[in-house]
């Protein structure tokens, strides 16, 4: 009986039974007018909500009425109310059993899941390091093989890159092992071909290419290059005479054999950089200016004073041939006829005197020039280092500017500097090697003077101590 009423208490909270409202609370809520404006408003609004509230209180009292009478028929009706108590309580027993067979069946399902994870997981591993070995090779070949030749002229491409897509299938990587052996194929093929090759001024028109492998291509004798994001042949800024002879005779069947690079455009950026001459001498600037000038002078006066110097010597070789006709044309024959025009009333030491005179005179002649040459070349280094110095300044202030991330900057500022150097000393060398011949062709043809005017001295003065051992015994014969 205590089950009974407990489960009749049961259902009877589980219908809910309604528990009438008091007027007071509508009462209590109804807000007061606070002046005459408003009064009619507020009448109103009490108005509909005491109607509210009366409607309110019948539903709620009907409703008490419907749930009184529906207990009261469970209550009248006792074995009704068991029956549905035992399938109640069946039906939930069933669905325990259920719920443990589903439970029991869930984690059988669970640990196959989990199995077959743990295997495709442990397959995936492989194949997805496969794939990204793939990927990376395939991206890196593509970065490495950007501007090669071998993609030029010929069937050859690039694999495509593959960081885009998930795992690579067999067709990929077909496709990449073909791509690589065309490639492989290409970099030990010959191949002549047509296509727009840029010059050096910059014009681009079509020409005939030769490409050899992956080593390099070539046109009318011009070595070329790949340039930009699209790979446009382009000549090299400066291909030596000597290699452009020999590619020429290789593209017109004349020769078997060709000029490589072995480093891969090192050299060749090597040769085209290197400045020409005219180049390296603009890089002295001014003070390179000033030193090549006053070598062309030094050199010129040079030239001059020792082409000067050799008609000289040929002229006093043939007064020296021809002693008894005096000219004036060559300083022997000079000093000689100022030595005749002394007549013989003179002593000794004065005849010295008069022609160690004119020996004097003619010594200017001979070392005319020679004081400027080595004065120019004395000057050249000191020029050269002046710029250099100069050129060092510079250099530290980019460096000041510019920091010193850059080594091709400090590089490039002092080899700039050094050319004054060079410049100052290409010019004393042979400034001194000039000094140098001017004084001994001046020397020699000087010894040649004072020797023949020793003799013509010595000469002269035994004439004259003969005649006057002639005279003095003729005196002793008269005595």
């Amino acid at each position: 009986m205590r089950r009974r009423s407990s489960g009749i208490l049961t259902l009877a909270l589980t219908l809910g039974l309604s528990v009438p409202l008091q007027p007071a609370l509508a009462q209590s809520t109804a807000p007061q007018p606070t002046d005459s404006r408003t009064a009619d408003t507020q009448n109103g609004d009490a108005a509909s909500l005491q109607s509210v509230v009366a409607r309110f209180q019948q539903e709620s009292a009907a409703a008490e009425a419907r749930d009184a009478e529906r207990l009261q028929a469970l209550l009248n009706d006792g074995s009704a109310l068991d029956d549905a108590l035992s399938e109640a309580q069946t039906r939930l027993e069933a669905a325990q059993s259920r719920r443990n067979e589903l439970e029991a069946r869930q984690q059988s399902q669970q640990a196959r899941l989990d199995a077959l994870a743990q295997s495709r997981g442990d397959d995936a591993g492989d194949i997805e390091q496969v794939s990204s070995i793939v990927k990376g090779q395939a991206g890196e070949l593509r970065d490495a093989l950007g501007n090669a030749w071998v993609t030029v002229g010929g069937d050859a491409e690039l694999p495509p890159r593959l960081d885009d897509r998930g795992l690579i299938d067999i067709d990929t990587l077909d496709g990449v092992r073909n791509d690589l052996a065309a490639l492989i194929a290409e970099s030990g093929r010959g191949v002549r071909f047509t296509a727009p090759v840029a010059g050096t001024d910059g014009d681009v028109t079509r020409r005939e290419v030769i490409r050899l492998g992956d080593t390099l291509a070539f046109s009318d004798g011009e070595l070329l290059e790949r340039s930009g994001d699209e790979g446009r042949l382009t000549a090299y800024s400066r291909t030596p005479a000597r290699i452009q002879g020999a590619l020429r005779a290789f593209q017109a069947g004349e020769s078997d054999s060709v000029v490589i690079d072995p480093t891969d455009g090192d050299v060749l950026d090597a040769f085209a950089q290197q400045p020409t001459l005219w180049e390296r001498f603009n890089q002295g600037g001014y003070v390179g200016y000033v030193i090549v000038a006053l070598g062309l002078l030094g050199l010129l006066v040079a030239l001059a004073q020792y082409l000067y110097l050799l008609s000289v010597s040929r002229r006093t070789q043939r007064q020296m041939n021809h002693p008894e006709s005096l000219s004036d044309d060559n300083p022997l024959g000079r000093v000689l006829n100022r030595f005749a025009a002394l007549g013989h009333n003179h002593a000794p030491e004065a005849l010295e005197a008069r022609l160690d005179e004119a020996l004097l005179a003619e010594q200017p002649r001979l070392e005319r020039g020679q004081p400027v040459v080595k004065l120019i070349a004395a000057v050249a280094p000191l020029l050269g280092l002046l710029g250099t110095v100069t050129g060092m300044i510079i250099t530290f202030q980019s460096i000041t500017v510019f920091g010193t991330g850059d080594p091709q900057l400090m590089a490039g500022g002092i080899s700039q500097a050094l050319v004054t150097t060079v410049l100052g000393l290409i010019t004393a060398v042979p400034l001194l090697f000039a000094n140098t011949a001017l004084s001994s062709r001046s020397r020699r043809l000087l010894g040649q003077l004072e020797g023949r005017a020793s003799a013509v001295l010595a000469d002269h003065l035994e004439a004259e101590t003969r005649a006057a051992n002639a005279q003095e015994r003729s005196h002793g014969a008269h005595a």
